[in-house]
Protein backbone atom coordinates (compact mmCIF):
# COMPACT_ATOMS: atom_id res chain seq x y z
CA UNK A 1 0.00 0.00 0.00
CA UNK A 2 1.13 3.43 -1.02
CA UNK A 3 1.37 6.31 1.02
CA UNK A 4 -0.40 10.04 0.59
CA UNK A 5 1.43 11.84 -2.20
CA UNK A 6 1.39 15.10 -4.02
CA UNK A 7 2.59 15.72 -7.31
CA UNK A 8 3.38 18.88 -8.99
CA UNK A 9 2.34 19.02 -12.58
CA UNK A 10 5.20 19.95 -14.74
CA UNK A 11 5.79 21.73 -18.27
CA UNK A 12 6.11 18.24 -19.90
CA UNK A 13 2.48 17.31 -18.12
CA UNK A 14 0.71 20.49 -18.69
CA UNK A 15 -2.70 19.44 -21.10
CA UNK A 16 -2.89 15.84 -19.64
CA UNK A 17 -6.24 14.50 -18.85
CA UNK A 18 -5.76 13.71 -15.22
CA UNK A 19 -6.39 10.14 -15.67
CA UNK A 20 -3.49 9.70 -18.03
CA UNK A 21 -1.32 11.85 -15.76
CA UNK A 22 -2.18 9.39 -12.79
CA UNK A 23 -1.73 5.97 -15.01
CA UNK A 24 1.60 7.39 -15.60
CA UNK A 25 2.68 7.77 -12.32
CA UNK A 26 0.81 5.14 -10.94
CA UNK A 27 1.79 2.14 -13.41
CA UNK A 28 1.67 -0.63 -11.21
CA UNK A 29 -1.67 0.08 -10.06
CA UNK A 30 -4.73 -1.53 -11.82
CA UNK A 31 -6.39 0.91 -14.05
CA UNK A 32 -9.52 -0.19 -12.62
CA UNK A 33 -8.57 1.31 -9.72
CA UNK A 34 -7.26 4.28 -10.33
CA UNK A 35 -10.97 5.15 -12.56
CA UNK A 36 -12.51 4.16 -8.99
CA UNK A 37 -10.22 6.30 -6.68
CA UNK A 38 -11.02 9.32 -9.11
CA UNK A 39 -14.78 8.64 -9.24
CA UNK A 40 -15.21 7.87 -5.05
CA UNK A 41 -13.21 11.78 -4.78
CA UNK A 42 -10.74 10.20 -3.53
CA UNK A 43 -8.03 12.32 -5.93
CA UNK A 44 -7.98 15.81 -5.20
CA UNK A 45 -6.49 18.67 -7.96
CA UNK A 46 -5.69 22.31 -6.13
CA UNK A 47 -7.99 20.24 -3.35
CA UNK A 48 -10.64 19.77 -5.28
CA UNK A 49 -13.00 16.93 -6.65
CA UNK A 50 -12.06 16.34 -10.64
CA UNK A 51 -13.24 14.39 -13.63
CA UNK A 52 -10.88 11.55 -15.49
CA UNK A 53 -11.12 13.91 -18.03
CA UNK A 54 -10.10 16.99 -16.48
CA UNK A 55 -6.95 18.74 -18.37
CA UNK A 56 -3.99 19.45 -15.61
CA UNK A 57 -2.16 23.03 -16.07
CA UNK A 58 1.38 24.13 -15.18
CA UNK A 59 1.48 24.03 -11.19
CA UNK A 60 -1.85 21.98 -10.70
CA UNK A 61 -1.33 20.29 -7.20
CA UNK A 62 -2.59 16.49 -7.38
CA UNK A 63 -3.50 14.37 -4.38
CA UNK A 64 -3.25 10.52 -4.49
CA UNK A 65 -4.51 8.87 -1.86
CA UNK A 66 -2.93 5.68 -0.82
CA UNK A 67 -3.38 2.85 -2.80
CA UNK A 68 -2.73 -1.03 -3.27
CA UNK A 69 -0.13 -1.82 -6.13
CA UNK A 70 0.07 -4.74 -8.15
CA UNK A 71 2.91 -7.36 -7.70
CA UNK A 72 4.63 -7.44 -10.70
CA UNK A 73 3.38 -10.26 -11.99
CA UNK A 74 0.05 -8.84 -11.97
CA UNK A 75 0.89 -5.90 -14.95
CA UNK A 76 -1.15 -6.54 -18.10
CA UNK A 77 0.82 -7.03 -21.23
CA UNK A 78 -1.96 -6.82 -24.23
CA UNK A 79 -1.66 -10.51 -26.27
CA UNK A 80 0.70 -10.13 -28.79
CA UNK A 81 -1.78 -11.29 -31.56
CA UNK A 82 -3.33 -7.79 -30.76
CA UNK A 83 -0.12 -5.87 -31.22
CA UNK A 84 0.64 -7.33 -34.41
CA UNK A 85 -2.59 -6.49 -35.51
CA UNK A 86 -2.22 -3.12 -34.11
CA UNK A 87 1.21 -2.98 -36.35
CA UNK A 88 -0.74 -3.65 -39.68
CA UNK A 89 -3.00 -0.50 -38.92
CA UNK A 90 -0.81 1.93 -38.82
CA UNK A 91 -1.53 4.64 -41.38
CA UNK A 92 0.69 7.32 -40.40
CA UNK A 93 4.04 7.74 -38.00
CA UNK A 94 6.68 10.14 -37.64
CA UNK A 95 9.00 11.16 -34.37
CA UNK A 96 6.11 13.20 -32.81
CA UNK A 97 2.80 11.44 -33.21
CA UNK A 98 1.09 8.40 -34.76
CA UNK A 99 -1.95 7.77 -36.75
CA UNK A 100 -4.25 4.26 -36.07
CA UNK A 101 -6.79 2.77 -37.99
CA UNK A 102 -8.43 1.61 -34.87
CA UNK A 103 -10.70 -1.37 -35.08
CA UNK A 104 -14.61 -1.67 -33.76
CA UNK A 105 -14.86 -2.96 -30.03
CA UNK A 106 -11.12 -1.84 -29.14
CA UNK A 107 -11.43 0.61 -26.04
CA UNK A 108 -8.84 3.26 -26.70
CA UNK A 109 -7.36 2.64 -23.29
CA UNK A 110 -7.91 0.31 -20.35
CA UNK A 111 -10.07 0.99 -17.40
CA UNK A 112 -13.72 0.71 -16.98
CA UNK A 113 -13.39 -2.98 -16.78
CA UNK A 114 -10.91 -3.08 -19.84
CA UNK A 115 -7.78 -4.41 -18.79
CA UNK A 116 -5.77 -3.05 -22.21
CA UNK A 117 -6.58 -0.88 -25.17
CA UNK A 118 -5.09 1.06 -27.55
CA UNK A 119 -2.50 3.06 -25.72
CA UNK A 120 -1.05 -0.03 -23.53
CA UNK A 121 -0.93 -1.88 -27.42
CA UNK A 122 0.86 1.14 -28.90
CA UNK A 123 2.74 1.61 -25.32
CA UNK A 124 4.32 -2.04 -25.97
CA UNK A 125 4.92 -2.20 -29.47
CA UNK A 126 7.20 1.35 -29.92
CA UNK A 127 10.16 1.90 -27.51
CA UNK A 128 9.95 5.55 -28.29
CA UNK A 129 6.18 6.10 -27.76
CA UNK A 130 6.20 4.37 -24.12
CA UNK A 131 4.49 7.78 -23.16
CA UNK A 132 2.44 7.59 -26.02
CA UNK A 133 -1.35 9.79 -25.38
CA UNK A 134 -4.08 10.24 -26.76
CA UNK A 135 -4.60 13.33 -28.94
CA UNK A 136 -8.55 12.82 -28.95
CA UNK A 137 -10.92 9.71 -28.53
CA UNK A 138 -13.12 7.51 -30.32
CA UNK A 139 -16.12 5.57 -28.83
CA UNK A 140 -14.87 1.80 -28.26
CA UNK A 141 -17.58 0.72 -30.56
CA UNK A 142 -16.70 3.39 -33.28
CA UNK A 143 -13.49 2.15 -36.07
CA UNK A 144 -11.14 4.63 -37.93
CA UNK A 145 -8.50 6.96 -37.31
CA UNK A 146 -7.17 7.96 -34.55
CA UNK A 147 -4.14 10.51 -33.70
CA UNK A 148 -1.56 9.32 -31.13
CA UNK A 149 1.30 12.08 -29.77
CA UNK A 150 4.65 10.46 -29.06
CA UNK A 151 6.04 13.53 -26.86
CA UNK A 152 4.25 16.46 -24.40
CA UNK A 153 5.37 18.86 -26.89
CA UNK A 154 3.21 17.59 -29.90
CA UNK A 155 0.49 16.38 -27.63
CA UNK A 156 0.01 20.31 -26.89
CA UNK A 157 0.43 21.56 -30.31
CA UNK A 158 -2.32 19.10 -31.06
CA UNK A 159 -4.86 20.01 -28.40
CA UNK A 160 -4.66 23.89 -29.33
CA UNK A 161 -5.00 23.23 -33.10
CA UNK A 162 -8.33 21.06 -31.64
CA UNK A 163 -9.11 23.76 -29.90
CA UNK A 164 -8.83 26.38 -32.67
CA UNK A 165 -10.85 24.15 -34.52
CA UNK A 166 -7.86 23.32 -37.22
CA UNK A 167 -8.69 19.90 -37.32
CA UNK A 168 -10.57 18.56 -39.84
CA UNK A 169 -12.63 15.07 -39.30
CA UNK A 170 -15.17 12.98 -40.98
CA UNK A 171 -16.94 10.31 -40.30
CA UNK A 172 -18.89 7.54 -42.55
CA UNK A 173 -22.05 6.15 -41.04
CA UNK A 174 -24.81 4.06 -42.04
CA UNK A 175 -28.19 5.33 -40.76
CA UNK A 176 -31.63 3.32 -40.35
CA UNK A 177 -34.33 4.26 -42.82
CA UNK A 178 -34.53 7.77 -45.32
CA UNK A 179 -32.56 10.63 -44.82
CA UNK A 180 -34.28 13.74 -45.28
CA UNK A 181 -32.45 15.00 -48.53
CA UNK A 182 -33.04 18.97 -47.35
CA UNK A 183 -30.88 18.39 -44.11
CA UNK A 184 -27.54 18.85 -43.62
CA UNK A 185 -26.79 21.40 -40.83
CA UNK A 186 -27.96 19.41 -37.34
CA UNK A 187 -27.06 22.74 -34.43
CA UNK A 188 -28.23 20.38 -31.44
CA UNK A 189 -27.17 21.21 -28.15
CA UNK A 190 -26.59 17.74 -26.05
CA UNK A 191 -26.84 17.03 -22.41
CA UNK A 192 -24.85 14.29 -21.31
CA UNK A 193 -25.88 12.16 -17.84
CA UNK A 194 -25.10 9.49 -15.98
CA UNK A 195 -27.15 6.83 -15.28
CA UNK A 196 -27.41 5.43 -11.70
CA UNK A 197 -25.51 2.18 -13.32
CA UNK A 198 -22.99 4.24 -14.44
CA UNK A 199 -23.88 3.77 -18.21
CA UNK A 200 -23.30 7.36 -19.94
CA UNK A 201 -26.58 8.88 -21.75
CA UNK A 202 -27.02 11.81 -24.12
CA UNK A 203 -30.03 13.93 -25.15
CA UNK A 204 -31.12 17.22 -27.00
CA UNK A 205 -31.91 19.62 -24.34
CA UNK A 206 -31.84 23.39 -24.28
CA UNK A 207 -29.65 22.65 -21.30
CA UNK A 208 -26.87 21.52 -23.04
CA UNK A 209 -23.31 22.38 -25.10
CA UNK A 210 -23.48 23.50 -28.36
CA UNK A 211 -23.14 20.69 -30.86
CA UNK A 212 -22.64 21.12 -34.75
CA UNK A 213 -22.41 18.23 -37.45
CA UNK A 214 -22.65 18.51 -40.89
CA UNK A 215 -24.64 15.56 -42.85
CA UNK A 216 -23.87 14.73 -46.15
CA UNK A 217 -25.79 12.45 -47.59
CA UNK A 218 -23.43 9.87 -50.09
CA UNK A 219 -25.84 6.71 -51.38
CA UNK A 220 -29.69 6.30 -50.20
CA UNK A 221 -30.88 2.87 -50.11
CA UNK A 222 -34.31 1.61 -49.83
CA UNK A 223 -34.23 1.55 -45.63
CA UNK A 224 -30.47 3.01 -45.38
CA UNK A 225 -28.37 6.16 -45.99
CA UNK A 226 -24.80 5.86 -46.59
CA UNK A 227 -23.83 9.79 -44.92
CA UNK A 228 -20.75 10.92 -44.71
CA UNK A 229 -20.46 13.64 -41.56
CA UNK A 230 -18.13 16.76 -40.18
CA UNK A 231 -17.97 17.48 -36.95
CA UNK A 232 -17.39 20.85 -35.89
CA UNK A 233 -18.12 20.11 -32.06
CA UNK A 234 -16.51 16.83 -30.60
CA UNK A 235 -18.99 15.98 -27.91
CA UNK A 236 -19.78 12.37 -26.73
CA UNK A 237 -21.78 10.42 -29.05
CA UNK A 238 -22.45 13.44 -31.18
CA UNK A 239 -23.11 11.69 -34.37
CA UNK A 240 -25.59 9.00 -33.34
CA UNK A 241 -27.43 11.69 -30.96
CA UNK A 242 -27.94 14.16 -33.92
CA UNK A 243 -28.99 10.96 -35.96
CA UNK A 244 -31.66 9.77 -33.99
CA UNK A 245 -32.94 13.02 -33.61
CA UNK A 246 -33.52 13.10 -37.26
CA UNK A 247 -35.40 9.67 -36.61
CA UNK A 248 -32.54 7.94 -38.56
CA UNK A 249 -30.12 6.75 -35.83
CA UNK A 250 -27.05 4.98 -36.64
CA UNK A 251 -27.08 1.48 -37.72
CA UNK A 252 -26.22 -1.29 -34.53
CA UNK A 253 -26.31 1.27 -32.36
CA UNK A 254 -27.46 -0.75 -29.28
CA UNK A 255 -28.14 2.41 -26.99
CA UNK A 256 -29.98 4.96 -29.33
CA UNK A 257 -30.86 2.76 -32.21
CA UNK A 258 -33.61 0.63 -33.42
CA UNK A 259 -33.44 -3.01 -32.32
CA UNK A 260 -34.94 -5.04 -35.16
CA UNK A 261 -32.95 -2.87 -37.64
CA UNK A 262 -29.69 -3.83 -35.54
CA UNK A 263 -30.85 -7.65 -35.51
CA UNK A 264 -31.51 -7.57 -39.17
CA UNK A 265 -27.67 -6.04 -39.98
CA UNK A 266 -26.47 -8.15 -37.17
CA UNK A 267 -27.59 -11.45 -39.84
CA UNK A 268 -26.40 -9.05 -42.59
CA UNK A 269 -22.79 -9.45 -40.97
CA UNK A 270 -22.59 -5.73 -39.62
CA UNK A 271 -22.49 -6.72 -35.90
CA UNK A 272 -20.88 -3.12 -34.55
CA UNK A 273 -21.88 0.18 -35.00
CA UNK A 274 -21.72 1.75 -38.43
CA UNK A 275 -20.22 4.62 -37.88
CA UNK A 276 -16.29 4.80 -39.04
CA UNK A 277 -13.70 7.91 -38.36
CA UNK A 278 -12.89 8.14 -42.21
CA UNK A 279 -10.72 11.29 -42.64
CA UNK A 280 -8.27 14.03 -40.21
CA UNK A 281 -6.61 16.71 -41.50
CA UNK A 282 -3.98 18.72 -39.35
CA UNK A 283 -0.78 19.81 -38.94
CA UNK A 284 2.52 18.43 -37.89
CA UNK A 285 3.69 19.71 -34.51
CA UNK A 286 7.02 20.62 -35.67
CA UNK A 287 6.98 21.02 -39.97
CA UNK A 288 3.65 22.43 -39.62
CA UNK A 289 3.23 20.67 -42.46
CA UNK A 290 -0.70 19.97 -43.48
CA UNK A 291 -0.94 15.96 -42.95
CA UNK A 292 -3.73 14.19 -44.54
CA UNK A 293 -5.23 10.91 -43.31
CA UNK A 294 -7.99 8.45 -44.67
CA UNK A 295 -8.87 5.63 -42.83
CA UNK A 296 -9.80 2.39 -45.07
CA UNK A 297 -12.99 0.77 -44.00
CA UNK A 298 -13.62 -2.26 -42.72
CA UNK A 299 -14.21 -5.15 -44.89
CA UNK A 300 -17.76 -5.97 -42.65
CA UNK A 301 -18.46 -1.76 -43.65
CA UNK A 302 -17.89 -2.74 -47.22
CA UNK A 303 -19.85 -5.93 -47.57
CA UNK A 304 -22.53 -3.87 -46.01
CA UNK A 305 -22.52 -0.81 -48.47
CA UNK A 306 -22.28 -3.95 -51.50
CA UNK A 307 -24.77 -5.83 -49.53
CA UNK A 308 -27.32 -2.38 -50.05
CA UNK A 309 -26.23 -1.65 -53.43
CA UNK A 310 -27.46 -4.99 -54.25
CA UNK A 311 -30.46 -4.84 -52.58
CA UNK A 312 -31.21 -1.95 -54.64
CA UNK A 313 -31.01 -3.33 -58.18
Amino acid sequence: MSKVRFLEVTSEEVGQRLDNFLLKHLRKVPKMLVYRIIRKGEVRVNKGRAQPSQRLVLGDLVRVPPVAMAESGEVVTPPKTQQDKIEGLILYEDDDLLVINKPSGMAVHGGSGVSWGLVELVRNLREDARRVELVHRLDRDTSGAIILAKKMSALRSLHEQIRQDQVEKRYVTLLAGQWPKAKQKVDLPLLKNTLRSGERMVEVSPDGKPCLSYFFLQQQFKDAALMEVKLVTGRTHQIRVHARAQGCPVIGDEKYGFDEVNKLFKEWGMARLALHAKRLVFKQPSTQQTIEIEAPLFGDFTRIIKRLEQEGD
